[in-house]
Parts: structure tokens; sequence; C-alpha cells
């Protein structure tokens, strides 16, 4: 996936263009013998090879994983913090996004909808080729499966009730949050169906080197890991628990030694990663996709690093807040350390020494400021380990994990806990726990009811996943902001739940699908 050729999505785009396009008298319709339009362009599998290829170029738009999607998954978490200049990108973070100003919220959710036709355009037109290889198009079909029911996910889990494409239709009626999720589940059933665990030892033309050897392409354990997912967020605990242990029991998975792998361009697409998004300093231009139909310039960087970098070396429109500081030195570990979980995720002022970051130390930089020098800024997903100055380039070349093995192991465990096996839900946290070196929980917390083993995965996933967009969803599919208690001790761990208003937990449907949908689109409670 690295190395997709940008003239393949420069050409598909205008196919794409074209397809969903409409004109009012068919009368006046042409066809321009000299372009190659959606009738012309389905033919071979490298046909199929090149539509696939351009669904997933939506992962790494402004509106997606560039930049847009991880700051409306992280705001509005009680471990993260935004003190953006702005108001767009603040307001995420204060549950206040306005409807009159689609900016970030608007872009993702159009890009969703990109990357949904684009699917679409495979799943219809790719059954009508004639390959030579079968296993080639099921892997093809598979992949588009995937990728629509990710974006479904992102529309239904962040918008609520959304259309629902399946055709190339221009417009759709808005469905229901629980249609979604089923579309969603479906997609995901269809997509672990016909992938393959792994593409080691698969020969075609999606796994030559020139194609990336298969690097980054959905997987039947990625599929199974969003369909667990699903799942859970819909509290189907039995099927999410029996879905998690699919994916367990496929034994091609394992938490890597050092957490800190997780976040850096080094180590990319390892053990622990079932899907990430591809991003490279050294493909394409030096551009970034802002959306649109593409040009040569653009290239497959990340401008999330920029966004969130600390003080001097990036915009620090977003920080750690100070629970995430303290709730780490909570616990140390078997040695008596701090969780190194902690320098992973924060830039801080460390006691008793020099703190690296980028190519000089937390101390030397601020200070001259002691407001700075007491702040913490995000650490996951920075160039900060010396290779680079800052990240004025804009230019971030670090895979976005989104899914990875911890997460699955540690919602299995709350599946477990769900239904019933509390004492089983030991032995997956414990996994997760030992890799940095946490005592036993068996032996700190032993007997712990069902109610207090949903705190403590409360507590692991809040830690284990800081910074990775997973906070605020589970905080809302836990029930908390209609917990009068919970509501007031988040808002006690951070200020910007004062903001929270009933309904605010999804974004607004952007106005301009509300103008201009055919079929009558009700806007989302309290905007």
């Amino acid at each position: 996936m690295k190395n997709k050729n940008i003239k393949y999505l420069i050409l598909f785009l205008s196919i794409a263009f074209a397809t969903v396009s409409c004109v009012k008298d068919e009368d006046l319709e042409q066809v321009n013998p000299n372009e190659i339009s959606s009738e012309s362009f389905w033919k071979t599998d490298e046909d199929a090879l090149k539509g696939l290829n351009a669904a997933y170029s939506s992962l790494i738009n402004e509106g997606t994983y560039m930049r847009s999607s991880p700051i409306l998954l992280d705001l509005k978490g009680d471990d993260m913090r935004s003190n953006s200049p702005w108001g767009s990108m603040k307001n995420v973070g204060y549950f206040n996004s306005n409807v009159s100003d689609p900016a970030i919220y608007g872009w993702a959710f159009r890009e969703y909808y990109q990357g949904i036709n684009r699917a679409n355009q495979v799943l219809l037109r790719v059954p009508d080729i004639n390959f030579t290889d079968e296993a080639l198009k099921n892997r093809i079909l598979g992949q588009a499966y995937f990728l629509r029911g990710l974006y479904l996910f992102h529309l239904v889990n962040m918008f609520k009730n959304v259309p629902i494409p399946l055709d190339l239709s221009v417009y759709h009626p808005q469905k229901t949050q629980a249609e979604g999720w089923e579309q969603v589940i479906a997609d995901f059933k269809a997509a672990a169906e016909l992938l393959p665990p792994t593409y080691a030892g698969i020969s075609g033309i999606d796994t030559t080197v020139e194609a990336g050897s298969g690097l980054g392409r959905a997987t039947k354990g990625a599929a199974l890991g969003y369909l667990g997912k699903a799942y859970l967020f819909t509290k189907d605990f039995p099927n999410a628990r029996d879905t998690f242990k699919k994916v367990i029991d496929l034994g091609i998975y394992s938490l890597v030694a050092n957490y800190k792998d997780n976040f850096t361009d080094t180590n990319e697409n390892n053990s622990e990663s079932l899907f990430e998004v591809q991003m490279s300093r050294e493909v394409g231009g030096v551009g970034l996709s802002w959306g649109g139909i593409p040009v040569a310039d653009w290239g497959k960087t990340s401008a999330r690093a920029i966004t969130y970098g600390p003080r001097a070396f990036g915009f620090t429109d977003a920080q750690p807040t100070f629970t995430l500081l303290n709730e780490f030195q909570e616990e140390k570990t078997k040695t008596g350390d701090l969780d190194p979980r902690l320098d992973a995720t924060i830039f801080y002022r460390k006691p008793g020494g020099a703190t690296p970051i980028y190519q000089t130390t937390f101390e030397v930089q601020y200070a001259s400021s002691p407001a700075d020098l007491n702040d913490i800024y995000c650490r996951k997903y920075e160039n900060g380990d010396g290779a680079f100055a800052n990240e004025m380039d804009w230019r971030s070349g670090i895979n976005e994990r989104l899914l990875r093995y911890a997460d699955i192991l540690l919602m299995y465990a709350e599946c477990l806990n769900e239904t019933g096996d509390t004492p089983g839900a030991y032995t997956y946290i414990q996994m997760v726990r030992d890799r940095v070196n946490l005592p036993n929980l068996a032996t700190t917390k032993p007997n712990m009811s069902q109610t207090q083993m949903k705190e403590q995965i409360g507590h692991e996933r809040f830690l284990e996943f800081a910074l990775e967009g997973h906070r605020f969803d589970d905080i809302r599919r836990w029930g908390w902001l209609e917990d009068e208690a919970k509501l007031t001790w988040l808002k006690s761990r951070d200020a910007e739940f004062n903001s929270y208003a009933i309904g605010r937990e999804y974004f607004p449907i952007p106005q301009l699908e509300i103008d201009t949908n055919e079929f009558p689109i009700t806007q989302n409670e309290s905007y």
C-alpha cells in the first residue's frame, strides 16, 4: 500500500465523479470517446485493484486520517484537552461543534462517504469482471466490504442516524443508528468470509513488491476485530466475545515487546497490528491530501504530528490532561518504576534528569518559560526521538494504528466479564499488564465483582489507549454520560465536560447534507 501509484488515483477519481454525477436530460448525456468511462474501465483484474486502491486512498485525506478523524475521536475524551485558537477544533473538545461551520467534522462526513462510494464501485463492478484468479477476486471484494464497513462504522459511531449508500445513487434516505450498525456488521461479516488471515505466501498482483507485498491491506483478523467491536458497541456481548476469540485463535497476533513501537515509524505493521493506515515520507510528492481530485504533488503523509506537537515543535492544538499524567503514576511496576507507557505517551518534565524531546531536552527547551516547563504534551505519534528538529514541514510518515491486538485482548476481557466470567477476564487483562511489568492483578485485586472488574477495565483501557481515539467511545458506550455520578466525576477530571449537553455525544449532520439531500434528514438532538 505504501507504493501505490498516485496516477492511478487521479485516473480513478475522474471515473468516480463521472459515476456519481447526474444529468436531468438524458438526451444531453455525451461520452467523450477520448476519455475512459466507468463502462470502459472495469474490464480487468488490474482495473479492479486500481479501484480498490482508490477506496483505500480515502483513508489519508484531510477528513480522515491525514488529520480530522484523530481530532474528532480524541478531543472529547478525558485523556485530552484542546487549547487550539481555531474554534472549529477547540469546540470538538467542548462538545460545541457549530452546525453553521462544518470544518473538521463536515470534512470527515464528506470523505467517509467518498470512501463508501469508491468501495461501492468495486462491490458493484468487480463481480462482472472475469478473473483468472478467483482468490484474487475474493480478496478484492473482501477488502471493499471491509473498507465500506470501516467508513460506515465511523459515520454511525460519530454521527448516529445517517444515510447508508449501497449503490451509486447520489441521494439516500436517512437510516436509524440501529440500521446503520446492522449494515456495518453485515459488511464486516462478508469481509471476514472473503479475506485471508495474512498475505504472506500469497501470489497475486496485490502482493507484488511494487504493490507493497500486501502491507496495509485488510485481513480476516482486521475484519473479525471490527466485527467484534461493532457487536460490543451494540452491547451484543456474547457475539462480541465469540468473535474476539476467533481473532485470538488465529494465532498470528501478539503484543510487541516495546509498547512505544506502536506509535513511531519503526516496526510498523508489526505482530500487534490488525489494521493501520499506511503513511510514508518517501511516496509521492510533498503535498497533503486536502480532499478533492488528487494531484501529482500529493504524498502519503499525516498532519497529526504537527497538529498535536509540543510547544515550539508543532501547533499544540491538543494536549494530554493532567488527569492522565496522574493516573499513570498511581501504580508502580514490579520493580517500583513508573509505568513505561507514560514516557511513550506524554512529554513532561521528569524529576532528576534531562528529558529528550526532538533534538534537545525538555528542560533546555522550556527553561525560559515556567508555564511550558510545567506543562505536558503529546508524545504518541510524534517524531520527537531525535531524527527530526520539529514537525513544521507537516509531513509525518508514522502509520496510524487503528486496531491493535491489545485492544482485542481488553475487549475480550470486557466481554467475559459482561457474560458472567469475571475470573476469566483476569487472564487477558494481565497479558496487557505483563508487557509493562505491572503486578499480577489477581494478586493485588483478587475476586473482584463484575462491577469492580468493569471499573478496572475502564482504568486499564484509559492508560493503554490514551491519545488513540478510544476513550470517548468507551465513555459513551458505557453510559457514563447518562449517569449523573459518572458525569460529575468526568467533569472533575476534564473541565471540558462542563460543556456537555444531551445529544452532544454525537456530531451534527452537516447542514449541506440536510439542504441538498432529496430525502428528509433530521438533525441530531441539541443542534
